[in-house]
């Protein structure tokens, strides 16, 4: 009987030559596991199925794991407003190790000795899947066909055509991977640091060109209600939330970064709702936190997409993190109002019970309602001490321009 080896598969050029190269070349019994994040359609699904089975998979499967990645990661890095370099919400450096663990599992049930992905020998997947499979089935073998060959796209295409395998290599030019959390893509301009992406290879085209405006309710950090209509749960509302936003052609940029390998790079991606979300978050926070929970929070959270990124998910400080994350959205409940435009959006203001500007002590710039001009002098006056002692002391540095 021929060996059996569990492939992470997305459809994508790297798993659809893995799937023709395991199965022709190496002789094994190759099984697909797709664990979806929530970026598929059913009608993707089915299509990503029938491609499987073409290109020779002995049996593929889906898995839906967006419930289990919205409850332990999505919603942590809502609550810490994580943007890795202020800029990417870390969507698949996230989504990448919860489905290394479904992956993994399901080889483990099926007593699978071997495990597989598509992953390139110079990017940062290759680690968060090894990572993970080894931290959860040291076991199991994993076989890495793109990156022990070293190929290059062009190289992985003539190879599934020697096979009779014909696709739409062109959209295949672009590595695309989608979420539940945003869109990532990579292709020849990003392999640059000066070519910006073309239009027409984000997946997402400009649709709407209106102005409008709309509310999120927030409760306990988390999204509840879009334009006052009330979902379920966090899943729900963030995808009602992407078909409103999404034909605005809004969360579009390029991520540039350190690698774990050490190098920079460089990827284009698009993150309508994430984006949308996280500042209209940070918005509300900024009302009803105070200063000292924005400021050790924002630490927190800094590590806490840091680590998600570089695929230590499972080091058991992130459980800590989680809790301290959790346990400050206690206030953060309010609607966020958001103006929507091509390409923009523009936060607007909240409105919340718990607004630390609502407190009557007093209307900055306007007028205090808990202390007299007395009381400032003084305070301004024990403020100013440690500097006026510093001066004292070192005359020679009193003059502001040396």
């Amino acid at each position: 009987m021929k060996e059996k080896v569990v492939l992470a598969f997305s459809g994508g050029l790297d798993t659809s030559f893995c799937v023709k190269y395991l199965s022709k070349e190496k002789g094994f019994d190759v099984y697909t596991v797709l664990a979806n994040t929530g970026g598929f359609s059913r009608k993707e699904l089915a299509e990503i199925e029938k491609k499987a089975y073409r290109l020779g998979a002995r049996e593929h499967v889906a898995l839906d794991i967006t419930g289990t990645y919205y409850e332990k990661c999505i919603r942590y890095m809502v609550y810490g407003n994580v943007l890795r370099n202020n800029t990417y919400p870390v969507s698949v450096s996230s989504e990448r190790v919860f489905q290394a663990m479904a992956v993994i599992e399901y080889a483990k049930k099926n007593g699978v000795r071997y495990v597989a992905h598509g992953s390139t020998g110079a990017g940062n997947d290759q680690i968060r899947f090894d990572l993970t499979f080894q931290v959860l089935a040291p076991e199991i073998e994993i076989l890495t066909p793109v990156r022990d060959l070293s190929l290059s796209r062009e190289q992985e295409i003539g190879f599934l055509r020697k096979y009779g395998i014909e696709e739409d290599f062109e959209k295949m030019q672009y590595s695309i991977n989608q979420g539940l959390w945003g869109t990532s893509i990579g292709g020849k301009e990003t392999l640059t640091s000066k070519d910006p992406l073309p239009e027409e290879a984000y997946p997402n085209p400009l649709q709407k060109k209106d102005r409008q405006t709309m509310d999120l309710d927030f409760v306990k950090g988390e999204v509840t209600a879009v334009n006052g209509k009330k979902y379920p749960d966090g899943i729900k509302a963030i995808q009602a939330l992407d078909k409103i936003v999404t034909p605005y052609a809004i969360g579009r940029d390029i991520h540039v970064g350190d690698t774990m390998l050490g190098i920079k790079g460089r990827v284009a991606f698009e993150a309508a709702a994430p984006l949308i979300i996280i500042k209209a978050h940070h918005l509300l926070e900024k009302h009803t936190l105070t200063k000292w929970q924005m400021y050790w929070k924002d630490q927190l959270a800094n590590w806490y997409g840091m680590f998600l990124h570089e695929s230590q998910y499972h080091e058991p400080v992130m459980r800590d993190m989680e809790k301290f994350l959790e346990s400050s959205q206690k206030n953060v409940t309010g609607k966020v109002y958001v103006g929507l435009k091509p390409y923009h959006f523009d936060l607007l203001g909240i409105e919340s019970e718990h607004d630390l500007m609502e407190s009557g002590f007093g209307a900055y710039g306007e007028q205090s309602g808990a202390w007299t001009g007395e009381d400032v002098k003084g305070y301004t006056h024990i403020m100013a001490t440690p500097q006026r002692i510093f001066y004292a002391v070192n005359k020679q540095d009193t003059k502001w321009d040396q």
